[in-house]
């Protein structure tokens, strides 16, 4: 803390330091300040007036001034003195005052989000006060108790029960005010009835980047622990599907693909289902896995690229959204885009052509990233809360639909 002393003075007093824009500095040896100035911290501070100087000394812990010169030149007008006292007593109590101890922030209430019907079931998990900090998220508190739609801070609808008309908005007993969030997790191609709801929702969860609530099916995270092995390959590529429509791109593809490439399929649409404990064991047999959309929209890559692939430890083939929006997500050299070549022929010269060395390249990853999923939706209606305190409110989507099929 800067000092204020006088020449000859025997006490000092901490006062806080603030460069004058009516004094100039030079330096001085201590106790050596001529009269009529003064050594804040070793630095001499001399007024511009060139009729006088002051200089501020202690006295028995009080300010006070001290002239030098007995010219008439070198006077100073008492009320300049008067000025310049206050102002540095100004500045010292402004620092007091910004130095003293504050209290204890007023602890933040918990936020109350209310789920109005649980995805895909009638019968909603059990919702303890400590589900979100499992997640790391503190102060939020989820409920499928609709008697809380006058208080909840926030009212979540999924749209599946939505557009199967198994739930219902409730409009006419919606508070003033309360933010209601569109939450969907399916590509537009299988979201509809979006239409009806013009201007009703204030905030929307969804895999989109540019959702408000941005919950992914998963993403690689740092890792600093050792790289797991790569399970043994028996097999080229595989490929795990429940829903085959011959007219969709991934059905298109693949029935040129296999032409040329031998691929094992799995899923209710064969006739060969995995059990769910079973579905990665068996991927990890292959080098690669067809991670084929259902459709093709903007950010929408699912567990299909997450879990069947990265998680299993299979290369994935990726039928998408472009590569640009993969390379967003996960290294360029993690993953094969059909976009890359010109026919199925030419890729799948390419997965069989391909030398060991080349192959091994597609883990470096895993030297330094581990693969997180989101698939819990307890987890993904928490992150409703840790982006509550920064969401808009007065936000309205006017065209839901619009948006989402953009």
């Amino acid at each position: 803390m800067p000092k204020v002393m006088g020449a000859g003075a025997g006490q000092e007093r901490k006062v806080p330091w603030l460069p004058s824009p009516w004094a100039d500095e030079r330096r001085t040896a201590p106790g050596g300040a001529e009269p009529g100035a003064a050594v804040i911290s070793g630095r001499l501070w001399q007024c511009c007036d060139l009729r006088t100087s002051v200089s501020w000394v202690t006295d028995s812990g009080r300010l006070r001034m001290s002239n030098a010169g007995n010219g008439p030149t070198r006077r100073l007008r008492g009320s300049e003195v008067l000025a310049g006292v206050a102002l540095l007593a100004a500045l010292w109590l402004l620092w007091l005052l910004g130095s003293a101890p504050r209290g204890t922030p007023a602890p933040q209430p918990t936020i109350t989000i209310l789920v109005w019907h649980w995805p895909f079931t009638d019968q909603p998990p059990e919702l303890p006060g400590d589900t979100c900090t499992r997640y790391g998220i503190a102060r939020c508190r989820l409920s499928a108790n609709r008697s809380l739609l006058a208080s909840a801070d926030a009212v979540v609808f999924h749209h599946r029960e939505l557009q199967t008309q198994r739930s219902h908005l409730p409009l006419a007993q919606r508070p003033p005010g309360q933010p209601w969030v569109w939450a969907s997790m399916e590509s537009p191609s299988h979201a509809h009835g979006l239409g009806r709801l013009r201007g009703i929702f204030n905030w929307v969860l969804s895999y989109r980047r540019d959702s408000d609530i941005f919950v992914p099916y998963g993403r690689l995270e740092p890792y600093l622990g050792p790289s797991p092995p790569l399970p043994a390959k028996s097999g080229v590529a595989a490929w795990v599907v429940s829903n085959f429509q011959e007219q969709q791109p991934r059905a298109r593809l693949y029935r040129q693909l296999v032409l040329h490439l031998r691929v094992d399929v799995f899923g209710r649409a064969s006739g060969r289902p995995l059990c769910a404990s079973c579905l990665l064991p068996t991927v990890a047999r292959y080098r690669f896995y067809l991670s084929f959309e259902n459709s093709q929209h903007r950010d929408y890559i699912t567990e299909k690229f997450w879990r069947n692939a990265l998680a299993a430890g299979a290369v994935p083939v990726v039928l998408g959204p472009p590569r640009a929006t993969y390379e967003a997500f996960a290294p360029a050299d993690a993953f094969v885009h059909v976009d890359d070549f010109a026919s199925a022929r030419e890729l799948a010269a390419f997965l069989t052509g391909m030398n060991e060395s080349r192959y091994q390249r597609f883990f470096a990853w895993r030297d330094r990233l581990r693969v997180r999923l989101f698939t819990d939706w307890q987890e993904r209606f928490c992150a409703i809360c840790a982006r509550y305190p920064h969401l808009p409110r007065s936000q309205v989507y006017e065209d839901l639909e619009g948006w989402f099929q953009a």
